[in-house]
């Protein structure tokens, strides 16, 4: 019987540099391919006589390379593609998006800025369920988290039980007199 493959879905770089290298790193580790990435394909120094294992390994190490480099071309659309200007090995182009759009300390601390603002007048609306409330409070708080906030269970577990709408006081405050809210996770809520 014949082995089924799966297609996997390339994630498409859409300017959210952290989620889209969690993704592709993990992406590429799956396909035992991220060492290409990590230490490049160890090219030769000019001069340098290379035995036939060596030349097999560099050969097959440029294969890899190709590979790596066919995924992240998918996942970038054409103008981010243009920028790249050495595309020379898959090192080469990770390590350029992540100087042009990871590792920016300052637009980071706005990023954050902005979260923080957004986090403090989350406020659960009339004719949301608690799930979709749940949704957007983790939505940003895990946007905190990957910008550098600390963000604990229990802080938001009480930015949640704290903005409740009233129809759930009641819930709210049997949850606070049975149990520990300090010590609660996020699940256990």
């Amino acid at each position: 019987m014949a082995e089924e493959k799966s297609l996997v879905q390339i994630p498409k770089f859409e300017g959210h540099y952290d989620h889209w290298s969690e993704l592709m790193e993990n992406l590429i580790k799956a396909n035992c391919l991220w060492y290409i990435v990590e230490h490049g394909v160890g090219e030769p120094r000019p001069g340098i006589t290379l035995n036939d294992a060596q030349q097999k390994q560099l050969y097959s190490n440029r294969i890899k390379d190709h590979q790596v480099k066919h995924i992240l071309f998918q996942a970038l659309e054409r103008e981010v593609f243009e920028q790249i200007l050495d595309r020379s090995s898959s090192k080469v182009i990770w390590e350029t998006m992540k100087s042009k759009f990871g590792d920016n300390s300052r637009v980071k601390r706005s990023m954050l800025s902005s979260l923080r603002r957004e986090f403090e007048v989350l406020a659960m609306k009339n004719d949301e369920s608690v799930t979709a409330y749940f949704a957007r409070v983790m939505s940003v708080s895990n946007k905190m988290r990957r910008n550098g906030e600390t963000m604990t269970d229990s802080k938001i577990v009480e930015k949640i039980l704290r903005t409740l709408t009233d129809k759930f006081t009641y819930i709210v405050v049997s949850i606070e007199e049975a149990q520990d809210t300090e010590n609660m996770t996020i699940d256990e809520l």
